[in-house]
């Protein structure tokens, strides 16, 4: 018997069995089935092997569709993103965005953006239902209960606080973001322009001072960019582009190419970590959550209470994944962030994503509507290729960019295959397969199995479930030990389908709660 200091920190409590729920796709009322578990912490390998293996989480609720009954077949797909080359329509929505920022010019007829996914809520809705009927009694729930405490408390102060304090708290934590490096100063757009009159970030300052501030501001950029070294620690200008003649540019040099002086707006994206909060995360929670209201209320119809401050930090702020900062990691470290996108001093957009050691995993995108003509979901896509990109350039093995699930079976969701090279997962031996063979299959079936080779089966199933950890009264046990102790119904066939869904690595090092 171990302590629970000695193994991983990963633990689960998995629901047993599946049932039926309303589908946030094709909107079948009784279509969807899935296995779940909640994750009172989970490490950032466990996870990563999870979702090489079908599962996805939803806050702190993981999931994964039970493939062959359920009515829209969600296969993981991942892109390649150092082999990723933008299309000719990827490459229209990075024009127009330049365009923007350039001149304010807005692009009329189509917005080229793919359908938006379900409502977080509306995706998982079924198993929440059963989910809140629980008593989930664990310390590490805190952390959830805390940050919902504090934004409604900041909800209730809401129009107390000054411009001024708006400014301040903006530029705060702008610095701290800069020291950490946990943003991602070294590839924003950031052209300072004057502000109209009666506007700028703080409106005690007259217009006079302003412009003197943003004089200085374009001398200190020009030294930047003829400065070899890239300027102060956690700020890089622009790449200059390196493109060979006849040959196209590539992602980065279209995100990043450079702006006129008096550009027409600023854009910033900026990676904070959501959980456990930081403090950049903590200073721009209230305003995310406004911008997350107004999409809900007017993409996909919710009502004016909705969504609430539980919905919101239940959904796209709590997570189980414990921050990793490994010395051969990624600057920032591995666990969960949200990527705010900023313009003209105000946030837009919002990708929360998870960086784990092979890939950066995509969990949700919102938006403020007003900023629709922008394509803000196959452009947030585009950046988050290029930042996958940038992270392996200090860690080598994180190289993969997951989209979440694929859903051929569904027209409108199969925007995600346009960003190739790309793979999707076999269902039944869990190994990747270009997307290119599983199409003509997935034509003839909604349900399928890329691996064309008969004989394969999943290299990482459960072969011997006794090894299989439990945490029980408090002390971690193998299964081996707990099932000679345990006599209720229906006991041995729930661990047994546990361990099989999660595999054997996983049943090893996570810990399985067992009342």
């Amino acid at each position: 018997m171990a302590s629970c200091a000695a193994l991983s920190p990963s633990l689960v409590e998995y629901f047993e069995g599946e049932d039926f729920y309303r589908c946030g796709y094709c909107k079948n009322e009784s279509g969807s089935r899935s296995h779940g578990m909640w994750a009172h912490s989970m490490t950032v390998q466990d996870y990563q092997d999870l979702i090489d293996r079908g599962w996805r989480r939803s806050g702190r609720y993981v999931y994964k569709p039970v493939m062959n009954q359920t009515c829209c077949p969600q296969y993981t797909i991942r892109c390649r993103s150092l082999q990723f080359q933008p299309s000719k329509s990827h490459k229209k929505v990075l024009k127009k965005m330049l365009k923007f920022l350039a001149k304010g010019e807005i692009s009329k007829g189509n917005c080229e953006d793919e359908p938006m996914e379900p409502s977080m809520e509306d995706a998982v809705a079924g198993d929440m239902a059963l989910i809140n009927k629980l008593d989930l009694q664990c310390d590490l729930k805190k952390l959830g209960d805390n940050l919902k405490e504090s934004l409604e408390r900041e909800v209730k102060k809401k129009g107390k606080s000054t411009k001024k304090e708006e400014s301040n708290e903006f530029i705060q934590s702008q610095d701290k973001n800069e020291e950490l490096g946990s943003g991602e100063p070294s590839h924003a757009v950031d052209v300072h322009t004057a502000p109209k009159p009666g506007k700028g970030a703080d409106l005690s300052k007259p217009p006079c001072r302003k412009a003197k501030e943003i004089r200085k501001e374009r001398k200190r950029l020009k030294l930047m960019q003829q400065s070899p070294a890239g300027g102060p620690e956690g700020f890089q200008a622009p790449r200059e582009p390196k493109t060979k003649p006849n040959q196209p540019k590539s992602l980065e040099e279209l995100i990043f190419e450079s702006l006129p002086e008096d550009a027409s707006h600023k854009l910033e994206v900026r990676v904070v970590r959501s959980s456990p909060p930081s403090s950049q995360f903590k200073a721009t929670m209230l305003e995310s959550y406004q911008v997350y209201k107004r999409y809900q209320m007017v993409i996909h119809n919710h009502s004016p209470d909705e969504p609430t401050v539980s919905q919101f930090t239940g959904f796209l702020c709590t997570s189980p994944l414990e921050p990793e900062n490994p010395p051969n990691g990624p600057d920032c470290g591995y666990g969960s962030f949200h990527q705010q996108y900023w313009l003209d001093g105000k946030i837009i957009a919002v990708g929360v994503i998870d960086i784990l050691p092979y890939c950066v995993s995509s969990v949700y995108l919102y938006y403020d509507p007003d900023y629709s003509f922008l394509s803000l979901g196959v452009y947030s896509a585009l950046r988050e290729i290029a930042f996958t990109r940038q992270l392996h350039e200090k860690a080598s093995q994180l190289s993969y960019y997951y989209m979440g699930f694929y859903i051929h079976s569904c027209p409108k969701m199969r925007y995600k295959g346009h960003y190739r090279p790309s793979d999707l997962l076999c269902p039944e031996t869990y190994v990747w397969v270009p997307i290119e063979q599983c199409l003509p299959s997935l034509e003839n079936s909604k349900y399928c199995r890329f691996n064309q080779d008969p004989e394969a089966a999943d290299e990482g199933r459960s072969r011997d479930p006794d090894r299989l950890q439990v945490l029980y009264k408090k002390a971690i046990l193998p299964y081996g030990v707990f099932k000679q102790q345990q006599r209720e119904p229906g006991e041995e066939a729930a661990v047994l389908q546990y361990a099989s869904l999660v595999g054997q690595a996983c049943s090893e090092r996570m810990l399985l709660f067992r009342s």
